[in-house]
Parts: structure tokens; C-alpha cells; sequence
């Protein structure tokens, strides 16, 4: 057995024993810190495999920014899950029975498309390129268009979902700045003037 055998083997153990984890500890904090876990394993993964895009990837976006921002929202609203670990587990064989359907059905694809079409040679090796320089070489030059068409959807979803999460509700307080600002003292404050009283004294 090669030492990246032996690596691959306790990655891919500690991805699988936090992913259970994740759906089994009571503690949404411990949960989602066994998901920064299970991603941080499968980067490595990945990069086992040569893929070092995806791993630098998965580890930086999600683990780096995802994950961490989540693990903040999870800590700051201290919401409580146990509503939903009830529900969780009154549906566990129909998830079951689904993931198991799923998994066959997966099988059964990988084997077709491997007796269908045989695994070709990687295109980085022949090109002569390392994996990441020949990705970047094929998403900017012959895929550029595709490549900014999707930065376009994701930018008009991002501006969408800004836009709806901002819309004026009943049940909510939301600060308008251009108000805040035209505010003028007379609006806010009111002078009154009275006469002064002397303790003891009743005024006329």
C-alpha cells in the first residue's frame, strides 16, 4: 500500500465519519464545525486526485467563507433545532429508502457511461499544462463567453435577492439613511415653555 493510498483511505474516513456527524450530533455549532471538517477532508481529497482547482476551491470559498459565516450565524441567533431533529427523525426511512433509490440509480449510470465510453487520457497532460494553468487557459479563452454570462446571473441573483430581503414589511422595523439625514430638529424636538414653580408653591 502507497503512503497517497493510506492518505486517501483517512481522508476519505474522517469526510464520511463527519458527515454522520453533521446530521447526528445534537449541537448545531458541533455540527456545523464537523461540516467545516467534512469539506476540508474532501479538498483534500480532491487534491489527491490531481484536482487542485476544485480543492483550492472547496477549501477556500466554502471552508474559508461559507462555513465560517455560517458558523457565526448559527452562534449568533442560537436557534433552537429541536423542532426540526424531531422531524428529522420521523422521516429517516423515507430518506433512507430515497438516498438508497439515489445511489443505485447513480451506480447504475457510472456503470454505462464506462462500458458506453472508456476513459480518455487527461487533457492537461496532453496539452502539457499543469491542471490549473490548463483550466484557466480553457475557461478564458474558449469559454469565455459562457464563463461571463454566468457571472451575469449570479450578479442579477445576488442583486434579486438583496432586493426582495429589503422590501418594506409589516412585522419589521427597517431604517430609511435618506430620511435620517433630511431630518430637521423641528420635526424631532418640541419646545415648551412653562413657568417656573418653587417647591411648596402651587401655580395660579
Amino acid at each position: 500500500m502507497t503512503f497517497e493510498l493510506l492518505c486517501f483511505y483517512f481522508f476519505g474516513t474522517v469526510a464520511v465519519v463527519a458527515a454522520l456527524s453533521v446530521i447526528s450530533v445534537k449541537n448545531s455549532v458541533v455540527a456545523a464545525l464537523c461540516l467545516v471538517l467534512t469539506f476540508f477532508s474532501m479538498a483534500c481529497v480532491w487534491l489527491l486526485a490531481q484536482a487542485e482547482f476544485l480543492g483550492v476551491a472547496l477549501a477556500l470559498v466554502y471552508v474559508g467563507a461559507v462555513m465560517v459565516l455560517f458558523l457565526f450565524v448559527v452562534m449568533m441567533l442560537d436557534v433552537d433545532f429541536a423542532p426540526l431533529r424531531e422531524g428529522f427523525v420521523r422521516f429517516l426511512p423515507v430518506g433512507m429508502l430515497v438516498a438508497a433509490v439515489m445511489l443505485v440509480e447513480m451506480l447504475m449510470m457510472i456503470g454505462v457511461r464506462s462500458v458506453q465510453a472508456p476513459p480518455g487520457e487527461d487533457p492537461a497532460v496532453l496539452a502539457g499544462m499543469s491542471n490549473m494553468e490548463w483550466l484557466g487557459h480553457t475557461l478564458f479563452r474558449e469559454f469565455v463567453l459562457p464563463f461571463e454570462i454566468a457571472a451575469v446571473i449570479l450578479t442579477v441573483g445576488l442583486i434579486a435577492a438583496v432586493t426582495l430581503n429589503e422590501r418594506k414589511r409589516s412585522h419589521t422595523k427597517l431604517q430609511n439613511p435618506a430620511r435620517q439625514v433630511m431630518v430637521k430638529r423641528e420635526d424631532r424636538i418640541r419646545l415648551v415653555k412653562m413657568a417656573a414653580e418653587k417647591k411648596g408653591e402651587v401655580a395660579p
